[in-house]
This record gives C-alpha cells, structure tokens and sequence, in this order.
C-alpha cells in the first residue's frame, strides 16, 4: 500500500509540474501586459519540452512517470503496466493538473483581467484547432500520441537509458519535437489530463470575459491522444517482439 500511495504521489506531482510550466509558458506568450507576451510558437513548444522532461524528473523515482492517462492506458495495453493501477493513476494525474491550473489562475490574475480575447484565456488552459475540422483535428493528436508513446517505447531499447535521468531528457525531446514538427495543428494535447483537467478548471474558475469552455470541441484532445497512445504502443511493441 505504501508502494502504491508513493507512485500516487509521483503522478501527481509529476502532472502538478508539468502543467504548472508547460501552461505556464503558453500564459506568458497569450497573456497581455506579461514580459513574454508575443514570444511566439517557439517559445511555447520549448517550454512544453522542458515541462514534460521536468515533470519526468520529479516524478521519476516514485512512479513510472507516466503523467499521462493515454500513456498510462497504453503501458497496460501491452502488459507492461497492472490493469489494478490505471484508474489510481489517472485520477492522480488529473488533479496534478488542476491545481496547476489554480496556481496558474493566482499567478497571472492581473493579466487574465488584461486580456479580453476568450480564446486566449481558453488557450492557457486547453488546447484548441487552428483551423477547426474534426477529422483532421482527430488525426492530429493520434498521431502525435503515436509517435510519443512509440518513441518511449523505443527508447527503452537501449543501454543509454540505464543512466539516471536519461529518459526525462530524451521525452523532454520527443515532446519538443512532436510540437515543432504535428503539434501546429491542434495545439498537440496529447494527453487528456493535460487538456480536460485544466479545462475543467476553465469552466469553474471566475475569469472575466473568459468565454465558454468549447466542450464541442473537448473530446478530441480526449479520444485521440487515448487511440493514438494505445495505436503507438501496440504497433511498436509488436515491433520489438518480431526483432527479438
């Protein structure tokens, strides 16, 4: 029980860590009047990089560091994870990611006050389509959830990834690279705890002028990371197996 109650506790914080910088940045850039507003994409997929690999720091040597129901869904899917562990998990990584969210609302309320745009406010907590066109929105975040899960997968097929603190940086990476290169289409979720979280936070906290939440749009960030995820890990592990 222990155990279990630590791992909790590392995909919690994990997610608490990796929404509190990875929104944290997009607060900077959307939000008027704050030092970063305008610093542009590349700031934003840069800072979500470094998010996700400091929030696979923190969780590291309590729990898997999965920080993600689509991840942790899929690790179960190929038998690398105990079935009895998803519903815990995920619950911890949603509320990692709402009190983010509440943290984030207290640290930049003076700029949410400054912003009138609702879809910027709504952009600091979720993701949202450039260009809305919900089957090419839904192949989006498969995709990118794909290649995230596969590439965790492949690293693991390696030596290098017995050194302490390698897989941190190497999925700060592919996060990093999955925004510069797919993520410019939706906003690349990839996760649901990342998204429906802090969406939900959206939806409850007083923000002025913040708009509705666009629960229309809301389950594909959901749904597509969950298909892609367990798509990735499928196809990858079947890969593994079939060289070994």
């Amino acid at each position: 029980m222990h155990s279990e109650i630590v791992q909790l506790l590392g995909e919690f914080l994990g997610t608490f860590v990796l929404i509190l910088l990875g929104n944290g940045v997009v607060s900077g850039v959307v939000l008027h009047k704050t030092k970063a507003t305008g610093a542009g994409w590349v700031a934003i997929t840069l800072g979500w990089g470094f998010a996700v690999m400091m929030g696979v720091f923190i969780a590291g040597f309590m729990s898997p560091a999965h920080l993600n129901p689509a991840v942790t869904l899929a690790m179960a899917l190929i038998g690398n994870f105990s079935w009895s562990l998803v519903i815990p998990y995920i619950i911890a990584q949603f509320l990692g990611a709402m009190v983010a969210s509440i943290i984030l609302y207290l640290m930049y309320y003076p700029h949410y006050e400054e912003t009138k745009n609702p879809a910027d406010i709504l952009g600091t907590f979720s993701t949202g389509p450039a260009i809305r066109h919900t089957p090419s929105n839904l192949i989006s975040e498969i995709v990118g959830t794909m290649i995230l899960t596969a590439g965790i997968l492949a690293f693991g097929q390696y030596d290098i990834m017995k050194s302490s603190g390698t897989s941190a940086l190497l999925v700060g990476a592919i996060i990093t690279a999955i925004g510069l290169s797919l993520g410019a289409t939706t906003g690349y979720s990839l996760n649901p705890a990342r998204d429906l979280g802090p969406r939900l936070m959206h939806a409850l906290l007083p923000i002025k002028g913040k708009g509705d939440s666009d629960w229309s749009y809301a389950w594909i960030p959901v749904i597509g990371p969950l298909i892609g995820g367990a798509l990735g890990a499928i196809l990858l592990n079947l890969v593994i197996q079939f060289v070994k």
